[in-house]
């Protein structure tokens, strides 16, 4: 489907950095939306579960070789799995999103990843320091004059962040995707940032 946003998650994905992404896509403040704009969907090497770093496990409703080739957005949620062989297999995935101007998402060692596979190279774009993705990067990162000091970072259609920085991830995306109008965007990161009592004394 064409409106089905796609969370890429390898083992040992850090959860915290996609829920107040998910939960915006699905609810408002007061209920599950009945006729959403966008459906969540997740995809992992294989249709077996996939572990969180906290321990549980989430059944993938695509493999790598049965996710759609139409969807919304492509979103790499960080965690350990990115250092291992298995995210080479995310490669020629994330090279034809791009090809085909998707909105694209990467948090964490998700957009170390990118850095690693040199996708970085023509975006402005942040992650978990100038140095680590120089580190993962090697000859394949040549743009760290791209990156920005901040927790997220939109540029042609990829938004990038650093492990702290999922709710700025969230906000960034949401208004890639026109998910709800900017000012209601920004009240859900404001809630979410600041909390209840701050805003509501």
């Amino acid at each position: 489907m064409t409106n089905e946003i796609l969370y890429v998650l390898l083992p040992d994905f850090a959860s915290h950095e996609m829920v107040y992404l998910m939960e915006a896509i699905s609810c408002d403040e007061q209920q599950i939306k009945p006729d959403p704009k966008y459906i969540n969907k997740i995809v992992a090497p294989t249709l077996e579960p996939v572990t969180a770093i906290g321990g549980f496990n989430i059944i993938p409703d695509y493999s790598f070789e049965t996710m759609p080739e139409e969807f919304a957005a492509l979103v790499l949620i960080g965690g350990y799995g990115w250092l291992t062989p298995l995210a080479d297999a995310v490669i020629p995935i994330m090279r034809k999103a791009l090809d085909d101007e998707k909105i694209i998402g990467a948090i964490c060692n998700g957009a170390s990843f990118m850095a690693k596979a040199g996708f970085l190279n023509n975006v402005k774009h942040t992650g978990n320091g100038l140095d680590q993705l120089r580190l993962w990067g090697g000859d394949n990162y040549t743009n760290p004059d791209g990156y920005i000091h901040q927790q997220a970072v939109s540029d042609n259609n990829i938004v990038t962040a650093n492990g702290s920085g999922a709710l700025e991830f969230t906000k960034e995306l949401l208004l890639l995707l026109e998910n709800d109008t900017p000012e209601r965007i920004e009240m859900y990161y404001q809630f979410n940032k600041q909390g209840f009592c701050a805003l509501f004394p």
